[in-house]
């Protein structure tokens, strides 16, 4: 069974991560800071823009295609997928030093929270016999 629905999303988000990983590992060799942030804010800024992709993209891919390979509708995939792309592209903007509050960062979370509720009440009506 081809996954082409969860394929489709993840391709953006190599994109992505190879983003944020060419900006830590740039800024690793800028500082010659092998592991650790060295107390490096902008560093650690990059780090834990990087991580937090980390964090969350495989996570929902995993769902993804966990309720695509049980038959979850393209729309849902597409729903939870879009709101992925969403979150991932926009938090690395809102995670700034002094403001944990930012509105990128907010959306970019909570985007993806709202991807995982998705695909977890796709799953749970799948796995009752449900349509999703």
């Amino acid at each position: 069974m081809p996954l082409t629905t969860t394929t489709l999303y993840s391709l953006p988000l190599i994109l992505i991560w190879l983003v944020l990983f060419v900006r830590v590992s740039a800024t690793r060799a800028q500082y010659n800071q092998s592991f650790g942030d060295g107390s490096h804010a902008d560093l650690l800024q990059k780090v834990r823009q990087h991580g937090n992709f980390i964090e969350w993209a495989p996570f929902v891919l995993l769902l993804m295609l966990l309720a695509e390979a049980q038959g979850t509708t393209a729309l849902w995939l597409h729903i939870a997928g879009a709101l992925l792309v969403l979150g991932r592209l926009v938090h690395p903007f809102g995670l700034q030093p002094g403001n944990a509050a930012h509105p990128l960062r907010y959306l970019g979370n909570g985007s993806n929270f709202l991807a995982v509720a998705v695909l977890v009440v796709c799953l749970v009506l799948i796995l009752f016999g449900r349509p999703a």
